[in-house]
């Protein structure tokens, strides 16, 4: 627990109002959970562009997603694939939270979101006009369009939110640290941040980079490429998406009327692994025990963790190690429905703290699809089917490229 948090810990707490989704197997927070729990991938070969020579031919796409039919024209020019589907999230977002902008004390809602990269697509059509056709045919859009906080700053100006925001980075840690740091500035007394994580870098740019780490499955077949603690293992699918979510103070959103309370961010952590080589322990477990406690609450009260689950046998080893070290072998039930829509870098924590948001209003688990359980992980992993069980309290886990790992407690209000 930060000392930041331990000072504010008798304030009210941080709630979350509402929710907008964009994802691979669902476009809307109803229609991706009805997938989630029928066991629905969105893990197809990519249609975003010519992948066959690649070594990896897998994503998880957002289906029937028509930007035309939810933004302005005007938009089209400026913004990336990425961008408008966030501006889309965000509307959905603050539409569920019962708000309107427009009514809200001026500088009292802020964005936070999290970014794994900017717009990758809209940069590769400008660098290829620059490279083919001359600097006069670069658009000046691409001043922003490719920055990492682009999100933030379109859903900000769209929703004329200037309260305090921002944008964190910390790969697929992302989405869960954007939320705490939203969390951080509600309890530093600002009424409501929109926050969380939308992201993609399916083209041909981004997917070079994303090959060239060496960790996405070369598996061609969608039922085999993504198998999180499984002895068949090779690597995971990614994807495009995520979720932004509408906190707010708890007190004040009960003021305002809001229609529904989905749960609470009550505890958060995060801890960056030691430097390779060092033989000191990774930092995982560490950032489980520091949420919990910061949640106030112990082991056996969390009712499921939805695990990062990195599809990489020594990472899915390390995760397994801390959450036996802090549970108990089999202790507690594990899920990680990300096997359906692929990781989705900074989009993947806020997507899973959805997961278990409405996991604990529906006194449900969600399966992990297509995977065979490993007896060597220890694990009591959800497979195959959804599991009905009364659920107060979920630990959602996500770790990042170069070491992040953040650890965030939902709870039913």
């Amino acid at each position: 627990m930060s000392p930041t948090d331990t000072a504010v810990a008798g304030r009210a707490r941080t709630v979350v109002t509402g929710i907008g989704v964009t994802a691979p197997n669902g476009l809307g927070t109803e229609a991706y959970w009805a997938s989630t729990l029928d066991g629905k991938s969105g893990i197809e070969p990519v249609r975003r562009f010519d992948a066959r020579g690649y070594p990896a031919v897998l994503a998880g796409e957002v289906p029937g997603f028509e930007a035309t039919e939810h933004l302005a024209g005007r938009l089209m020019p400026q913004t990336d694939h990425m961008t408008r589907l966030a501006l889309v999230a965000s509307d959905w977002a603050i539409k569920d939270a019962g708000i309107d902008p427009a009514e809200l004390p001026e500088f009292s809602a802020g964005v936070i979101t999290a970014a794994s990269s900017g717009g990758y697509e809209f940069g590769q059509t400008e660098l290829q006009n620059l490279w083919t056709k001359g600097s006069k045919y670069v658009s000046a859009y691409q001043s922003y369009a490719w920055f990492y906080a682009v999100n933030t700053g379109q859903i900000s100006i769209r929703h004329n939110m200037r309260g305090p925001s921002g944008v964190v980075v910390s790969d697929q840690a992302g989405g869960l640290d954007a939320l705490a740091q939203a969390r951080r500035q509600i309890r530093k007394g600002t009424a409501l941040v929109v926050s969380g994580g939308i992201d993609g870098s399916l083209c041909p740019w981004g997917w070079t980079a994303q090959v060239a780490a060496g960790n996405l499955s070369t598996e061609s077949d969608p039922d085999t490429a993504y198998l999180p603690f499984d002895e068949r293992a090779s690597g995971f699918v990614s994807g495009e998406g995520g979720a932004l979510l509408v906190l707010e103070d708890e007190d004040k959103a009960r003021a305002r009327g809001a229609e529904r309370l989905y749960g609470v961010i009550s505890g958060y952590a995060a801890t960056l692994d030691p430097r390779p080589g060092s033989e000191r322990p990774a930092g995982l477990g560490a950032a489980v025990r520091r949420a919990l406690a910061d949640a106030q609450v112990n082991a056996g009260d969390i009712d499921v963790v939805f695990a990062d689950g990195a599809g990489l046998p020594h990472l899915d080893a390390s995760e397994a190690d801390a959450l036996n070290a802090v549970f108990g072998p089999g202790a507690v039930p594990v899920t990680v429905p990300k096997t359906m829509t692929g990781r989705l870098y900074s989009g993947a924590g806020s997507l899973d703290v959805t997961a278990a948001l409405l996991a604990i209003r529906d006194g449900v688990i969600p399966p992990t699809v297509n995977v065979t359980a490993s007896q060597r992980y220890g694990l009591d992993l959800v497979v195959g089917q959804p599991r009905e069980t009364p659920l107060r309290h979920a630990l959602v886990l996500a770790r990042g490229w170069g070491g992040f790992n953040s650890a965030v407690v939902v709870s039913a209000v």
